[in-house]
């Protein structure tokens, strides 16, 4: 049985969430405990709860310890199915780091996998967007040869919830080395910024236009999809993503979202910022994306290698985990416009 301390290096629930779908991938049983332990309400929340219930039944996992508040999990994993799985998270618990869960053991499945969730929070805080998770993860998972797609099919935002969003993969039968270190020339720049039941204040087009307009003065043109959404009438909300591709198959990406308090230009703006971060340091990655992809190229066959322009906390507990789970080699080296994060 592996043994997994959750206080170790960011001490947050990537490392509950990814412990779990590597298990669920090595058929190992797993034992974690000090779940969150860094976190002001450490132990399983109902996100990270409904996470390991519905890993569980993608690979037909026995668990103890899955209650709300715990702060130690058992989990012991059989085969990996295909088919169609529910998730019900019933707060505004963030559905893509659900998805993120799930998706590395979707990866080893033998068909299609179908993950409904209900019930949380596409685009809310300390988390990716829902965008986030279909225009920048899932095409660059594309290009290791995993196809996934993310249909979402009502938005939802803090403190209701109430969004939805259904997630298909495809069988992979071997994920390829991905290997990006050359930022080449930004082909385009594009975006989706989103409002529900927020359109007669503008906010999808404010939150656009102050991007643009940020974008615009650093001499790049951007194409922004203005989406007045009215799926979700009990909460209302907005967010921004925006990524751009380069001629060597890079994308990058920044996203925010809506507060209350909070200008709809300066939601925009945060976004912008975010992408020029990226844009300017040459990335190949950027730092969310970098983090996310830990898993994938630990599993992948062959060398994969990319440039993102400093080490996070999640990066740096990813490697750790994978290389103590899957006994992969992952190799950090500082380069001129950043870091070379490989897998050997």
């Amino acid at each position: 049985m592996l043994e997994i301390d959750g206080s170790q290096k960011s001490g947050s629930g990537t490392i509950l969430r990814l412990s779990v779908a590597l298990c669920a991938i090595k058929k190992e049983p797993l034992h974690i405990c000090n779940i969150r332990y860094n976190r002001k309400q450490p132990g399983l929340r109902p996100q990270h709860l409904e996470s390991v219930l519905t890993a569980a039944k993608i690979c037909n996992a026995k668990t103890k310890g899955a209650t709300l508040g715990s702060h130690e999990l058992w989990f012991t994993p059989k085969n990996i199915i295909t088919g169609e799985v529910n998730a019900n998270i019933e707060t505004a618990g963030s559905i893509p780091m659900l998805l993120l869960t799930v998706l590395p053991i979707c990866s080893q499945s033998n068909g299609k996998v179908k993950v409904h969730v209900q019930n949380g929070g596409t685009d809310v805080r300390y988390a990716p967007t829902a965008n986030y998770i279909k225009h920048i993860l899932l095409p660059t998972l594309e290009k290791m040869d995993f196809k996934a797609y993310l249909d979402i099919n009502r938005y939802g935002y803090y403190p209701k919830g109430n969004g939805e969003a259904t997630l298909t993969t495809e069988r992979c039968s071997q994920l390829k080395p991905l290997v990006i270190e050359d930022f080449g020339e930004i082909e385009k720049i594009e975006g989706i910024s989103v409002c529900t039941f927020l359109e007669k204040q503008n906010v999808a087009e404010r939150q656009a236009k102050a991007a643009k307009d940020i974008l615009g003065n650093h001499g790049y043109t951007t194409d922004i999809r203005v989406v007045n959404d009215r799926s979700n009438p009990v909460q209302k909300g907005s967010s921004i993503a925006l990524w751009t591709k380069t001629s060597t198959g890079a994308v990058l990406g920044g996203d925010a979202i809506g507060e209350r308090g909070k200008s709809s230009e300066r939601i925009g703006k945060e976004a912008a910022e975010s992408l020029l971060k990226e844009i300017n340091a040459k990335s190949t990655v950027d730092v969310h994306l970098a983090d996310m992809l830990i898993p994938y190229i630990a599993l992948a066959k062959g060398t994969s290698s990319f440039i993102v322009r400093k080490i996070t906390d999640h990066i740096e507990t990813n490697i750790w985990l994978t290389e103590k789970i899957l006994g992969t080699k992952i190799d950090v080296a500082k380069v001129e416009n950043g870091f070379r994060i490989q897998r050997i």
